[in-house]
């Protein structure tokens, strides 16, 4: 589903993605590790558009992508979450979702004034899906609840949520364990779990926690100074001489005792 052809993201002398090829298989949860530095969040804001390459394409089903803004490729189905989730604070969790799908009628005021049965037609489509979202997230007790009072687990499902109410192809999850305890990251893996087997989404995800990745992902790909190290299964790539040396600055040739966890 996504290629990525030789890509280059620079910042001046630095070299952030630094000639990195991969692809991604479409129904595939494929995970993206490597330590701090490695250029990971980079790949992925030039992926999502928020960057354009310095050089090298992009490739979505085949189109190449490359320097697209992210609004148009939210419309091709391209979605991305973030570290920090990036909730609407002061609207409720229904709300937060019903404002996703864009070019909703409610946002034109011609519209609002002058057809507004129309306007109520496709809220209440709105409403009814961001139930069946709200269901199939297991998070009903905080339907009417205001975002920013969820807990930071809570904020990931609810992104999760958002990226149900379009149709998705590929979503990018950034780092959705961190800051969630181990009770909802629970949650929140088979949230994934079921929307690859169920809803055939596919999903490339950027995480430190290697049990989650473990349970989650295959293939995994890591990365090192902006370069793709490995990919293999999860088990191959952590006994990869390469990725221990590169998270741990030794092989298992200098320290036998050591392996990555």
């Amino acid at each position: 589903m996504i290629r990525v052809e030789n890509l280059h993201m620079h910042f001046g002398g630095i070299r952030a993605v630094d000639g990195t090829s991969l692809e991604i298989a479409k129904g595939s949860i494929t995970g993206l590790i490597g330590p701090n530095g490695a250029g990971k969040t980079t790949l992925f804001n030039v992926i999502a558009g928020h960057y354009a390459p310095t050089s090298g394409r992009v490739l979505l089903d085949g189109e190449d992508i490359s320097g697209l803004q992210p609004h148009d490729l939210f419309a091709k189905g391209l979605l991305r979450t973030f570290q920090i989730a990036h909730e609407f604070s002061t609207l409720t969790v229904r709300d937060n979702l019903m404002m996703v799908p864009g070019n909703q009628s409610g946002e034109k005021l011609m519209d609002a004034w002058f057809k507004p049965s129309k306007v109520r037609a496709e809220e209440k489509i709105l409403r009814e899906k961001a139930d069946e979202v709200i269901e199939f997230l297991e998070i009903s007790q905080v339907a009417d609840e205001l975002a920013g009072n969820l807990s930071g687990g809570q904020k990931k499902l609810l992104e999760l949520g958002r990226t149900m109410m379009v149709d998705a192809k590929i979503v990018f999850l950034d780092e959705v364990g961190a800051g969630v305890n181990r009770t909802l990251l629970n949650t929140v893996g088979d949230a994934i779990l079921r929307l690859n087997q169920e809803r055939g989404y596919t999903f490339c995800m950027i995480e430190h926690d290697m049990d989650f990745i473990s349970r989650l992902c295959d293939p995994v790909i890591c990365m090192a100074e902006g370069k793709v190290l490995v990919e293999g299964t999860i088990e191959e790539v952590k006994s990869n001489e390469q990725v221990i040396e590169a998270y741990l600055g030794t092989g298992l040739k200098n320290k036998p005792e050591e392996k990555l966890t």
